[in-house]
């Protein structure tokens, strides 16, 4: 999961990343001011931006419309310190409000499990099949099966998501620090690591190939 924070210092993201590594796989980029996030989500997609409240409405307003109109399912999570200030930040059409955020990371990543609890999961468990995301291991009736950095995180990023469709520019998104520099030859290459593995323990293939639109995990 890609993540945009707005407005941070450089040590709250470390603390809050810290915090996020418990829950999920994820990638945190960090903003200075909405000028500056603009220019991140134009060129990146993100599951989540955490946005902290910075008074200036109409900017909040115009970003959070950009924000959604990019990609709907797009949370977007405001970090106040104005308790009066909440419920006009629901009617901008944010997802969730944090009050008295700043001495408690832990907490603001309580709420970013809370609101993207459907990408969470230690394990995926199907029937036969165990995919271990914090020990990255897989296993498929008690039958070990090797996979390594990116083509295990791209089957773990899938299997979360089940029947969803995601290009491959969104995978790239999700799991590259940089991903600017990686071409789309790099995530073939790791889809077919994945098939081939897969496939001579399992018999079948979990990820498939949805036609002009990218990939799918379905079991």
């Amino acid at each position: 999961m890609r993540i945009l924070t707005v407005g941070f210092s450089d040590e709250y993201v470390k603390e809050l990343e810290k915090e996020l590594e418990k829950y999920f796989i994820c990638i945190v980029d960090n903003a200075k001011d909405m000028y500056d996030a603009t220019n991140f989500t134009d060129f990146r997609h993100y599951e989540l931006v955490i946005i902290v409240d910075e008074g200036i409405k109409f900017s909040l307003e115009r970003y959070v419309n950009e924000v959604k109109k990019k990609k709907s399912e797009t949370k977007i999570i405001i970090l106040s310190q104005d308790l009066k200030a909440q419920a006009s930040f629901f009617d901008l059409g944010v997802d969730d409000v944090v009050y008295q955020h700043s001495r408690y990371p832990d907490l603001v990543a309580a709420r970013v499990l809370s609101n993207m609890r459907h990408l969470f999961g230690t394990h995926v468990n199907i029937e036969k099949l165990v995919i271990d995301i914090a020990n990255k291991k897989i296993e498929y009736d008690d039958k070990i099966v090797s996979l390594n950095g990116k083509t295990f995180d791209i089957l773990a990023y899938l299997a979360l998501r089940k029947q969803r469709v995601f290009s491959k520019d969104e995978i790239i998104n999700a799991l590259w620090e940089e991903p600017e520099y990686v071409s789309d030859n790099t995530v073939e290459v790791a889809i077919n690591q994945i098939r081939k593995r897969l496939k001579s323990i399992l018999g079948f293939q979990v990820i498939h190939t949805v036609r002009r639109r990218g990939y799918k995990f379905s079991y």
